[in-house]
């Protein structure tokens, strides 16, 4: 089974998962910080950094709509399936406190919002780990390089060129 959506060889959707679930993250810390006494701009960083995330949590989610397509009616099936929902339950708690949010001046958080937040997380870490399952049964079988000699030129190119000794 493999991706649609690929760039050079690579699915694209593990990749784009990566950045909503990050800036999630970045702005819970943000928002802790905010509601821990620091200054109030933490509060507005905080609530962009997590739109941006709902805004790239929608185009991974696209991209992984397009995969689960040509996912086989296995356990596999299954466990693309719980791994969707989940990031759709994050983005939900996330929508629910940027929504909250919307209505304050400065977008500042509460201890109850960061709470939410956190169990955003919460939930998040389990579907990274979905997350990671999946990748492995996709890419099963697949001969990717296991040490850094996958990123140097090709064996021929060496011995032809860079490997001779010149004048002997």
């Amino acid at each position: 089974m493999q991706s649609r959506l690929r760039v050079h060889g690579h699915p694209i959707q593990p990749m784009l998962v990566t950045f909503p679930f990050g800036l999630f993250v970045c702005a819970t810390v943000f928002d802790l910080a905010d509601v821990l006494g620091g200054p109030a701009i933490l509060g507005l960083v905080g609530y962009w950094t997590a739109v941006a995330a709902l805004v790239a949590g929608g185009l991974a989610t696209a991209a992984g709509m397009v995969d689960l397509w040509d996912v086989p009616g296995d356990p596999t099936r299954r466990t693309a399936i719980i791994f969707n929902l989940v990031n759709a339950a994050v983005a939900v708690l996330f929508v629910f406190a940027c929504l909250i949010r919307s209505g304050e001046p400065e977008h500042g958080a509460s201890g109850g919002l960061v709470a939410v937040e956190l169990l955003g997380l919460l939930l998040g870490s389990v579907g990274v780990r979905l997350g990671g399952s999946l990748v492995r049964q996709f890419d099963q079988g697949r001969g990717e390089p296991t040490s850094f000699d996958g990123f140097g030129p090709p064996a021929s190119s060496v011995a032809g060129g860079f490997g001779r000794r010149r004048g002997g």
